[in-house]
């Protein structure tokens, strides 16, 4: 495929180095890709900016070699890993991308919601699947949340991820965990003060937060679930809701 035929990828944000602030990955030196659009609209969504197609206009069409060359750039070209992320990113054509990455001795991990297979999801270094609970309002399609892993095969470093705000949210993590007893489990603490799309200033509720934090930890010890790790947001107790870090 020539490079002006070649499929385009939609690129809210590349930004980095920073670290991975969330999940398997947290505190890893990392270069995000963040891909424009979602299949998904979850009530409490903290990147509306690269779902909401209100905010397309700002998403840029880029190929593969110029988003290579944005990374190598970023990275002073010391292989790291690159975090694919969205809105969600299964649904951009990705997989030329890992290809060109690897060649150059790059990790690639990325997070989905398990919506959308895609066959690339094999050449993956990691990829977490973080199904949306029900404070999202989202219903999880676990057909195609198995068709997800069937694509990623054994290659990819696979974990399961699940953000919790309250009760029946927690009760989900633990009914996916059991469904996929062979994958490791994260639970996050939810962000119940999520940015608007246009305003990375905007105030987070810090205390509010750890005070989950403080309750998903006693629930997961008090149930003895010890399977289960329990994470902050890393960057949203460093940045707070600022983007590009």
């Amino acid at each position: 495929m020539t490079a002006a035929h070649e499929a385009q990828i939609r690129v809210s944000e590349i930004f980095g180095p920073t670290i991975q602030g969330e999940g398997i990955l947290i505190g890893l030196p990392t270069v995000f890709v963040r891909t424009g659009g979602c299949d998904y609209r979850c009530s409490w969504c903290d990147t509306l900016h690269a779902v909401d197609s209100d905010y397309r206009d700002q998403w840029r069409p880029m190929s593969a070699d110029e988003i290579w060359q944005e990374v190598s750039r970023l990275s002073g070209n010391r292989p790291l890993t690159v975090s694919l992320s969205g809105g969600n990113p299964a649904i951009q054509p990705l997989g030329t991308l890992i290809k060109r990455g690897h060649r150059d001795g790059y990790r690639f991990a990325l997070e989905t919601q398990g919506s959308i297979a895609k066959d690339w999801f094999a050449d993956l270094d990691v990829l977490v699947l973080s199904p949306k609970p029900p404070s999202s309002g989202m219903e999880t399609d676990w057909d195609a949340f198995d068709t997800c892993l069937r694509m990623a095969g054994e290659k990819p470093q696979i974990a399961l991820k699940v953000v919790v705000f309250d009760d029946r949210d927690y009760l989900y993590a633990q009914a996916a965990a059991a469904r996929y007893p062979d994958l490791p489990v994260y639970l996050q603490p939810g962000n119940h003060t999520p940015p608007p799309p246009n305003d990375d200033d905007a105030r987070v509720d810090i205390d509010g937060i750890m005070d989950r934090m403080l309750w998903l930890v006693d629930k997961v010890t008090g149930d003895r679930w010890f399977e289960a790790r329990v994470l902050p947001q890393l960057h949203v107790l460093l940045w707070g809701n600022k983007r590009g870090v």
